[in-house]
């Protein structure tokens, strides 16, 4: 092999692995940028659920009991630091099913007026928070993934982003949501 012919198939290597590792750093910033839109659906699917059940326990359509239980819940919710905040959305739900769960909850609720549009935006926020939820559990996952790939971990391509967390709650909705 002549040396001109090692200098270019050098180059051409040198090339590609350039472009890979160019792809590759792309990639991961893409999945970056996707994991912090799906932290931000996230919270406003938590945020809205917070609303409508502070909405429903504030409207006098319920025994008040209940209404105690889930605006404390929602409170507390709102009110609390990252390090609690997985534990305080999972009472949330759990208060959430209790209410709900409750013999003819939905069908005295939907007889009062106003009480069925309200039955509806809760319903609508409580899936809301369950698909949220995966959708970020899912990019976590996939980021993390290509995180941990050698080459990102070598040419440390993620910078200085710390290691995204699953966010994990209790965000089972409540068997009459389930039902219908």
């Amino acid at each position: 092999m002549t040396p001109t012919l090692v200098v270019l198939i050098v180059g051409i290597v040198v090339v590609l692995a350039a472009v890979y590792v160019s792809w590759r750093a792309g990639r991961l910033d893409r999945l970056h940028i996707r994991l912090e839109l799906a932290k931000e659906a996230l919270d406003a699917a938590l945020m809205r659920r917070r609303a409508v059940v502070l909405e429903l326990a504030g409207s006098r359509l319920l025994d008040p009991a209940t209404s105690l239980v889930l605006a404390a819940a929602a409170h507390e919710a709102r009110m609390s630091g990252p390090e609690e905040r997985e534990h305080a959305e999972s009472d949330l739900s759990q208060a959430l099913r209790a209410a709900v769960d409750q013999e003819r909850f939905r069908e005295k609720l939907s007889e009062a007026p106003g009480g069925q549009d309200l039955l509806e935006e809760l319903d609508a926020a409580v899936a809301k928070v369950v698909y949220a939820r995966r959708f970020y559990n899912n990019a976590v996952g996939v980021t993390r993934t290509a995180q941990r790939r050698w080459l990102a971990r070598t040419l440390r391509l993620a910078g200085h982003t710390e290691f995204p967390q699953f966010f994990e709650i209790d965000d089972n909705p409540p068997e009459a949501m389930a039902t219908e």
